[in-house]
């Protein structure tokens, strides 16, 4: 341990201390003020000189008078089972008013990278209880699939909802037997939001009775900026722990991406470091990926990492650097739509651009119904004819349309109403979602089906799905005699 009274400058959330040895990257520093407040850092660069720290609690109260020592070791999250069903700020230090944490390790909150020989393909299906994800996006174990948002829209919701929901179903081999045992968890790290949003999230945790199997970072908007930055990596290394050491399949669910990428520009810009791309380090991509790397599977063990990064694209511009870099590192995305959000869907999710590039390997009979897939490229294919016959209708109007293309229109109008706004409550099972796209597509003749198998069409096409039941009939006809009569 190493201790220097040698302050040269205070600039932002930044110190830069006078040594005359080199200290590690990343080491630990412990700030003590004259007044005997003690505060937590870390080494952003060191030379033979210098070493600027970047200060967690943030450097309003620190002078030149306070003592800086250096830890030696890099920053530690104390990790047990019984983290889960706790609320930790965002370095990780109880505030549910529960007992002290006792751990059973201290793990790096930096991780340890996963060999690429190492890792399991993710192919074993997640439950959400959405549709629009299930169904079309389907999100699979140790997949990193983030949601693309903006300002304004219920991501929060949504994100409480998947937390709240998300299962992994059990699989049964030929003879009845369980086949996995694992338990699932979710680990939920909110960054940069208001005290009102942590008190939503927490109030939604315990109505649900969802905090029980979840552990809770919540990093406040009026937090330091530096702090904002080591509350996803201790929450991916609690989760790690649970997955890896504890056999969980681990939900981490991340919010705000953006908030973090502005922390991220904010602590570059106290450094002095040339911008990149709208003023954001250029190291941005590099620092992003070290999060979301940290998703996946290990080949030998029962857990897995699960991880739904959510961001708000600045602008709704989908090629600002934050979602455009995300993109490159995940594998699909949801997004998010105002003009459904403005309709009242809920949740307002845009299937047409959204993606799930493992969704395929996740799908199937084995792990969902055999039908799935057909299912889910059949509805694509007719939602994505309604939307371009509903351009064609401002124009020539619905008269002018075929049998067949105002067909296709009612299915776009039925599919958001009844297969994408299902309410933050309803929670549907794979077997529900599949059985709403068999109403939505028995609607449309057997012919048009030709991404379905002609078996699966037997099996599930419903004969009389397109046709008004005979009461609402009789309704309308006695409605209709009344109108002549009167």
């Amino acid at each position: 341990m190493k201790e220097y009274q040698t302050i040269e400058e205070i600039s932002g959330p930044l110190v830069f201390v006078e040594i005359d040895e080199p200290v590690g990257y990343d080491e630990i520093v412990e700030i003590e003020l004259p007044n005997g407040e003690q505060k937590r850092g870390q080494v952003l660069e060191s030379n033979e000189e210098f070493a600027s720290i970047q200060v967690f609690e943030g450097t309003d109260s620190i002078n030149r008078e306070a003592s800086v020592r250096f830890l030696g070791e890099t920053m530690k999250m104390p990790v047990t089972e019984d983290l889960l069903g706790r609320v930790l700020d965002g370095s990780g230090r109880p505030i549910d008013d529960g007992p002290e944490i006792v751990p059973e390790e201290r793990e790096d909150i930096i991780g340890a990278a996963i060999n690429p020989t190492a890792r399991e393909y993710p192919e074993e299906f997640i439950q959400t209880g959405v549709s629009a994800i299930d169904g079309m996006n389907t999100l699979v174990r140790g997949q990193k699939l983030p949601i693309f948002s903006a300002s304004g829209l219920p991501h929060n919701d949504l994100a409480l909802q998947i937390a709240r929901q998300a299962t992994v179903p059990e699989e049964i081999d030929e003879e009845g037997d369980d086949e996995d045992g694992s338990e699932f968890a979710v680990v939920f790290c909110a960054m940069g939001i208001t005290a009102e949003e942590s008190n939503e999230f927490l109030a939604d945790f315990e109505r649900t009775g969802a905090l029980e199997r979840s552990v809770v970072f919540s990093n406040l908007a009026d937090d330091p900026a530096v702090e904002r930055q080591i509350t996803p990596r201790l929450a991916l290394t609690t989760a790690e722990y649970l997955a890896f050491e504890k056999d969980y399949h681990v939900l981490v669910i991340l919010t705000d991406m953006t908030n973090y990428c502005e922390a991220l520009r904010e602590i570059g810009a106290a450094r002095e470091e040339v911008p990149g791309r709208r003023g954001y380090p250029g190291y941005m991509y590099t620092d992003l990926a070290q999060l979301y790397e940290r998703a996946g599977r290990i080949k030998g063990r029962e857990g897995s990492v699960t991880q739904i990064p959510i961001l708000t694209m600045p602008g709704d511009d989908d090629t600002h650097p934050i979602p455009d870099l995300t993109g490159y590192i995940t594998e699909g995305q949801i997004m998010m739509d105002r003009n459904l959000n403005s309709q009242g869907a809920q949740p307002p999710v845009n299937v047409l651009p959204s993606l799930s590039r493992l969704m395929d390997d996740g799908i199937g009979e084995g792990l969902t119904r055999e039908d799935h897939g057909d299912v889910s490229d059949q509805l694509y294919a007719a939602y994505a004819e309604g939307e371009d016959l509903r351009d064609l209708v401002n124009i020539v109007g619905r008269e002018a349309l075929s049998e067949q293309d105002n067909r296709y229109l009612d299915l776009a109008d039925r599919f958001e109403t009844e297969f994408v706004d299902q309410g933050f409550d309803n929670n549907r099972d794979i077997e529900d979602t599949l059985d709403i796209g068999w109403d939505l597509l028995s609607t449309l003749p057997k012919s048009s089906l030709n991404r379905i198998d002609e078996e699966l069409i037997e099996k599930y096409y419903r004969e009389d799905a397109g046709e008004p039941d005979e009461e609402s009939t009789s309704d309308e006809s006695d409605a209709a005699e009344s109108e002549a009569e009167a």
